[in-house]
C-alpha cells in the first residue's frame, strides 16, 4: 500500500473516530437529560403529598396522578437502559475505530520512514559516486 493511500486511510479513520466521539458525547448528553428528568419525576411523586388526608375525590385524583408519574418514570427508566446499551455499543465502536486509526497511523509512520531511508540511501549513493568521480579526476 502506498504512502498516499495510507495517508488517506488514516484521514478516513480519524474522521470516523471524530464522528463516533461526537456521537458518544451526544448520547451522553441525552443520558444526562434522562437522569435529570427521572429526578424531576421522582420529586413530583414525592411532592404530591399524602392522599389519605384529602377528600375522596382529591385523593383519587392525586393517586391517579402518582400512578401516571410512576408509570411514566418506569418507561423513562426502560428508555434510559436501552439508550445506555446503545451508548455502550457506540463506545465499543469508537474504541475499535481508535485502535484501527492507531494501527494505520503507525503503519504510515513506518512506511514514511522506509521511504525516507530509501531517498537518503539514493542520495548517499549519488554523493559517493560524485566523490569517486572527483577522486578519479584528481588522480589523473
Amino acid at each position: 500500500m502506498s504512502v498516499s493511500s495510507l495517508s488517506r486511510l488514516v484521514d478516513l479513520r480519524e474522521r470516523e473516530v471524530d464522528r463516533l466521539s461526537a456521537e458518544v458525547a451526544a448520547k451522553h448528553a441525552v443520558s444526562e437529560r434522562y437522569r435529570r428528568n427521572l429526578e424531576r419525576m421522582d420529586a413530583l411523586c414525592q411532592g404530591s403529598g399524602a392522599t389519605a388526608v384529602l377528600p375522596p375525590a382529591l385523593s383519587l385524583n392525586c393517586g391517579n396522578y402518582k400512578q401516571a408519574v410512576i408509570g411514566m418514570s418506569q418507561l423513562h427508566r426502560q428508555d434510559l437502559a436501552l439508550h445506555e446499551a446503545d451508548m455502550a455499543v457506540t463506545q465499543r465502536a469508537l474504541t475499535a475505530a481508535a485502535r484501527k486509526h492507531e494501527v494505520f497511523s503507525q503503519l504510515l509512520v513506518r512506511r514514511q520512514d522506509e521511504q525516507r531511508r530509501v531517498v537518503e540511501r539514493e542520495e548517499q549513493k549519488r554523493q559517493d559516486e560524485m566523490a569517486t568521480q572527483v577522486w578519479w579526476r584528481s588522480q589523473r
